[in-house]
């Protein structure tokens, strides 16, 4: 006769305890799973209501002027849209005129041509610019008596207030070239005397302006017409 103690269990009670617990077991894990799916398309969900409500408010306004929720006018960011579509115009209108040579460009007035001398003090600066529309040309030399930084930029008609668009920039006291406008606007210089003397600049220009500007800090602007 075999004989079996209160610590004891047979095989099968094993069997019957192993079969009894591992349904609960399953749908525990399972039930864990489901909340756990649950809780990641919750924040998924709410991730994208956040990124979209950002487009439509902030990135809609400032990128492209488009202003559905009237969020971009308060925060002005309407008028920072505006202004980077009429930069971006602008650079894509500037690089297609650079891409067509053009070999002659009738004028129906003649030409004209200038001397002038500026004197830049110390740590100061100053800028001349000669109005020229769209396919007209500038021919130029400039000589300093002494270094100087400059910068030969050009302001588009109807640009945002403070807007240039460079051509050439850098240091020293002479260059000399020629530029066919491509779009309308003031084309010209800007000069800056970093030394501890006084420069005086030397400008020779030639070409169908008519008109040119000369700026100094807290200085009324000088326009010179050319008939």
């Amino acid at each position: 006769m075999t004989m079996t103690t209160a610590n004891e269990e047979t095989t099968d009670d094993f069997k019957t305890r192993d079969v009894r617990l591992k349904p609960d077991t399953a749908n525990g894990f399972e039930t864990e799973t489901t909340h756990a799916r649950e809780r990641i398309a919750v924040a998924a969900g709410a991730a994208l209501l956040a990124a979209g409500l950002i487009l439509v408010m902030f990135i809609l306004p400032a990128e492209y002027g488009v202003d559905p929720l009237g969020t971009g006018a308060r925060f002005g960011l309407v008028e920072l849209g505006v202004t980077g579509q009429q930069v971006q115009a602008l650079s894509e209108a500037s690089g297609a005129a650079a891409d067509k040579a053009t070999t002659i460009a009738s004028q129906d007035r003649e030409f004209k041509e200038e001397t002038v001398e500026f004197k830049i003090v110390p740590r100061e600066g100053m800028e001349y610019k000669y109005r020229l529309d769209k396919g007209e040309a500038l021919l130029y030399s400039w000589k300093a008596t002494g270094r100087v930084s400059y910068e030969f930029h050009a302001e588009p008609d109807g640009a945002p207030r403070g807007y240039a668009e460079t051509y050439e920039k850098g240091q020293g006291s002479e260059t000399s070239g020629t530029l066919t406008a491509p779009f309308p606007g003031i084309h010209g210089w800007y000069w800056e005397n970093p030394g501890d003397g006084e420069v005086t600049v030397t400008l020779k220009a030639a070409g169908f302006y008519n008109m040119s500007h000369e700026f100094r800090k807290d200085v009324p602007v000088k326009n010179k017409m050319f008939n």
